[in-house]
This record gives C-alpha cells, structure tokens and sequence, in this order.
C-alpha cells in the first residue's frame, strides 16, 4: 500500500508540474531586447527598438544671396569706333569731329570736316540705310521701295548735287575722275558697283552672308580686284 502511494503521489506531482509548464508557456515572454531603456515593455509581439523620444525635425529655409541688379549695357554689331566719338543728332544730322565718318546702329555720322556735299549723301543714305535689295530699284526714281548696287550709289551721288539721273552699274565706269578720291571713291566693274564714303563701305551685299540684303553702312572693305576706282571732282 505505501508503494501504491508513493507512485500516486509522484504521477501527481508530475500532473502538476505539467499543468504548471502549460500555465507558463501560455503568457507572454518579454525579451531583453524589447525592454526599452526606461524599463517600459514594448507591445507585444513586436521586437522592434522604438526611441523614448522622437527626433527633432529639421527643416532648413533657403535664402537666397542678395545680388546687384545689372545694368544693361547696349551694343551693336556696329559699335567699333576706336574713341567715343561726340555726336550731335540735331535736326537728324548726326556729325562726329574728325575727317572721317562713324558708324552706330546702322546710321552713318558724318564727319565736321568733310564738305557739305559728302555730309548731303551721308545722311541721305541713313533715310534708306535698312530698305531691301530690289534688282532695278532706284533707277525709276530716286525714291524707290528698294534698291540695287547702282540705284543706291546713283542715290547718293544725287543728293550729294554730283548726279542728275540714275545710272547703271557699267556707266560708272566713265563717271567723274580715275583714282580714288579723298572722301567719295566709287569702284564699279560690269555687274556690281560699290562706293566708300568718309571711310564707311556703301554697299548693297553683306560679304558676312554672301548675298544681296540692300542700302547698307559697313565698317570692313572688300577686294577691290577687278573693280576701277572713280572719284567725283573735287573729292
């Protein structure tokens, strides 16, 4: 009987044991590593390491460096005078001191020095200076919507009192005197007349772009080869 009651009390203690187990697996392990550094356990069945506190925002504001405003400093494509010449546009006549002529925007100034007749064509020429090239134009009239080689130096020979009609480029020529002159040189070959004016190029092709574009002003030369030179008299 004592056997029979040591071998009951053990499976009863073994029960209980048991049972106990059961009792502990049934709650919630907490882990080392998710305990926070307060001591506070985390939610359960979660193992992820929260902050006790959350980290300041930072935004930063850009400002942007105060700068100068800039000037606009006009140019033109013309604008190569070596000195700043005075300019006096009274009456749109504009004139610079000096013996030869300046360009500025397109528009020639005259210089003091030269005679009245050279001023005449020099301003003259600034009133159609940025009209198109017309094959024939100018030789009509001389007012014209546009103008070719010689239509633009007969137009300037005209308001210099040096030209009654207009004439084509190959009657230029036997036009005035051979050489060139001191303030007006025309150079004319079969084709194509040009003239220089105070030392500005008259022409009616920009050598930049090959081609006819009218009336203009230009600061560079050109090959004069093949060309004869003539000068009004006097000039």
């Amino acid at each position: 009987m004592l056997r029979i009651a040591i071998v009951t009390v053990i499976v009863l203690s073994a029960l209980v044991a048991q049972s106990l187990a059961q009792s502990w697996r049934k709650r919630e392990t907490v882990y080392a590593s998710q305990v926070a550094d307060t001591g506070v356990p985390l939610q359960p069945f979660s193992f992820k390491r929260e902050p006790a506190t959350a980290p300041a925002i930072q935004v930063a504001y850009y400002t942007p460096p105060k700068t100068r405003q800039a000037q606009p400093v006009e140019r033109s494509d013309d604008d190569s005078e070596i000195a700043t010449p005075t300019f006096d546009l009274t009456d749109s006549r504009p004139m610079t001191r000096g013996n030869r002529a300046v360009l500025r925007g397109g528009i020639a100034y005259a210089p003091s020095n030269a005679p009245d007749s050279v001023k005449r064509a020099i301003w003259a020429v600034n009133t159609i200076c940025r009209r198109p090239y017309v094959w024939g134009g100018g030789h009509g009239s001389f007012h014209d919507y546009g103008y070719d080689c010689s239509g633009t130096v007969s137009f300037a020979l005209h308001y210099a009192g040096l030209l009654n009609q207009p004439i084509p480029s190959s009657d230029f020529l036997r036009y005035g005197e051979s050489g060139r002159g001191r303030w007006f040189t025309i150079y004319s070959r079969h084709g194509h007349v040009f003239a220089v004016i105070a030392g500005l190029r008259l022409d009616t092709t920009d050598l930049r772009y090959g081609g006819d574009v009218g009336p203009r002003w230009h600061l560079d030369g050109r090959d004069t080869w093949a060309f004869e030179a003539r000068h009004p008299v006097g000039l």
